[in-house]
C-alpha cells in the first residue's frame, strides 16, 4: 500500500467541502480561520505578517511594516527596476511580463533584493557594534555563490553613486526609527554618518529597509522575497502608463 500523496505545508491548512473534495471549504492560515475569522477583522499588511511570520504582529510592528511598505511600494522611474516594467510597458508587453522585468531586474545587488539578504547578514553578524560596521565596510565581503552572483562592488546598504544621503531616506529613517526604539533603526539614525564615513558613500534605501526588516524579526530570505513583493506596486502603475502613452513618447 503507498502512502497517499499530501501537499506538506505548516502555513496552510485546508479542509474541504462536503461535495468536493478538491475545493476547499475552510482555510486556515497558521492556525486562524482566514475567512471566518481573519477576513474584515485584520487589514492586508497584518496579514502579509502572518504569512511570512506564523504569528499576529503587535501594534508597532503592523505601524512599522505599513509605513515601510509605503516608503518603498514606488521606487520611482529612476529605479532600474521600474524603468524595467516601463521598458515592457511601452513596448506592449503584458503585465505578468512587465512584472517579471521589474523583478528580475529588482532582484540584484544594486538597489535591490539581494542587496537586502546582503545587509541582513551583517545585521545578524554584526549586531549593534559600531566598530565592526566600521571595519566591514570598508573591506569587500567574501564572494557567496560566485556562479550566481559578481563580487559586490561597493557596501551593501550605501549608494555608491549618491553625492550626500537623499531626503527620501534621511525622512524615511527619521519617521521608522521611533516605531522600533532599541532596534536597529534608531541605531542607523545615531550612527548614520558615522557609518557613511566608513562606507565612502551616503546611506541608501536598502539600508533602512534591511534595518526595518531586521526589527521585524525576518530572516534574510524572508526579507528579500518581501522587498521583491512590496516594491512591485510602483512598477505596476508605471508600466500601465507607459503602456498607454506609447513608445513615440517614452525618452529611452
Amino acid at each position: 500500500m503507498t502512502e497517499k500523496e499530501t501537499i506538506r505545508t505548516r502555513i496552510w491548512q485546508e479542509k474541504a467541502e462536503p461535495d468536493n473534495p478538491f475545493a476547499a471549504a475552510t482555510c486556515y492560515c497558521h492556525g486562524y480561520d482566514v475567512y471566518g475569522n481573519v477576513l474584515g477583522k485584520a487589514g492586508w499588511i497584518e496579514f502579509v505578517y502572518l504569512l511570512f511570520r506564523g504569528e499576529r504582529p503587535t501594534a508597532a510592528q503592523r505601524q512599522l511594516l505599513e509605513d515601510l511598505a509605503v516608503a518603498i511600494a514606488n521606487p520611482g522611474p529612476r529605479d532600474h527596476s521600474v524603468l524595467a516594467a516601463m521598458n515592457g510597458g511601452v513596448g506592449g508587453s503584458h503585465s505578468a511580463a512587465c512584472l517579471m522585468a521589474a523583478l528580475g531586474v529588482g532582484a540584484g545587488q544594486l538597489g535591490g533584493a539581494r542587496e537586502i539578504a546582503l545587509i541582513l547578514d551583517l545585521w545578524t553578524e554584526l549586531g549593534m557594534d559600531i566598530e565592526a560596521w566600521r571595519d566591514r565596510l570598508g573591506s569587500p565581503l567574501p564572494d557567496e555563490r560566485a556562479d550566481v552572483w559578481l563580487p559586490m562592488e561597493h557596501p551593501p546598504g550605501f549608494d555608491p553613486h549618491g553625492a550626500s544621503c537623499t531626503t527620501p531616506v534621511r525622512q524615511t529613517l527619521i519617521h521608522l526609527a521611533p516605531l522600533s526604539p532599541n532596534g536597529a533603526l534608531p541605531w542607523l539614525l545615531q550612527y548614520r554618518e558615522s557609518l557613511e564615513e566608513a562606507a565612502d558613500c551616503p546611506l541608501a534605501m536598502t539600508g533602512v529597509a534591511a534595518a526595518a526588516l531586521h526589527d521585524l524579526g525576518f530572516d534574510r530570505d524572508q526579507g528579500e522575497m518581501l522587498y521583491l513583493l512590496l516594491r512591485l506596486p510602483g512598477a505596476a502603475v508605471h508600466a500601465l502608463e507607459q503602456r498607454s502613452v506609447g513608445f513615440r513618447h517614452f525618452p529611452f
